[in-house]
């Protein structure tokens, strides 16, 4: 109860913060936040023609017949939100050293900003998939209400890793580079540009991606977006793990150590 009085007396903060990084991620922009919606489809078009045209997958992946550029941007959306959210997370209380040295203000704020931020950005990016969906003619399914669900297993899965990482940056400024080769690597170990069944004959590396939370995220994504499955209590289990596992680590790790970080800033 203590927790919820202190973040709902410090809310209005929070949105401020979030209009903050809006307005200065658009600034002097002519199409403005036009660029959430463009961007996933501009880079759809790039890695489409490079994976359809140039190394043949013109095939169509996944339990249902979808195009590959609808299967890469759906994959897609899931993995750059979370990229987003906790990458821009790892310095936002180390740059906030100023004003948390004046003021009083609970320290998770910063990384949850950030982590609000990028799930506005990836809610404009959704239009982007919806626009991609009618064009090709690909059905829409009755599932697609359940869209917010997997997003909320992200989100909370992200805030978790983002108080985990934000905490370690303070004292370790190092992972923050460390960090950026470990999300190229965990992009490659997510079915984004690849079907999972490339990896049925190859029984070690499909375990890896299936120990892999993002796997879960994109797979719960796609199955109620384009596949019209509704996941299983099973998929529903694994996803609330890990989100809510790492929102507990990450929420532990930032408690114990933020009263030291002002000595390290």
């Amino acid at each position: 109860m203590k927790y919820l009085q202190t973040f709902l007396r410090y809310k209005y903060l929070l949105f401020n913060l979030i209009n903050r990084d809006i307005k200065v991620k658009y600034r002097r922009s002519v199409l403005g936040i036009l660029w959430s919606v463009l961007n996933p489809l501009l880079m759809m078009v790039v890695i489409s023609a490079v994976f359809s045209t140039i190394f043949g997958m013109k095939g169509k992946f996944g339990s249902l017949p979808i195009p590959f550029h609808i299967y890469y941007l759906t994959g897609a959306t899931v993995y750059n939100f979370v990229s987003e959210a906790t990458s821009s997370s790892m310095m936002s209380v180390f740059s906030a050293a100023p004003l948390i040295k004046k003021v009083y203000i609970p320290k998770y704020i910063f990384p949850l900003e950030k982590c609000m931020f990028a799930f506005v950005n990836m809610l404009f990016s959704l239009v982007a998939v919806f626009i991609v969906i009618l064009v090709s003619n690909v059905k829409f399914y009755a599932t697609m209400i359940l869209l917010p669900i997997p997003l909320m297993y992200a989100l909370i899965f992200s805030i978790g890793l983002s108080f985990l990482l934000s905490a370690l940056t303070v004292f370790f400024r190092d992972i923050v580079h460390i960090y950026s080769v470990l999300l190229t690597a965990w992009m490659y170990i997510t079915p984004i540009i690849y079907p999972i069944s490339i990896l049925e004959t190859h029984p070690y590396l499909l375990a890896i991606m299936k120990s892999n939370p993002m796997y879960y995220f994109v797979e719960y994504f796609r199955d109620v977006t384009v596949y019209g499955i509704v996941p299983d209590t099973k998929m529903n289990l694994i996803c609330i793990a890990y989100s809510v596992g790492m929102f507990i680590i990450g929420s532990l790790v930032f408690k114990r150590k933020q009263d030291k970080f002002v000595l390290y800033m």
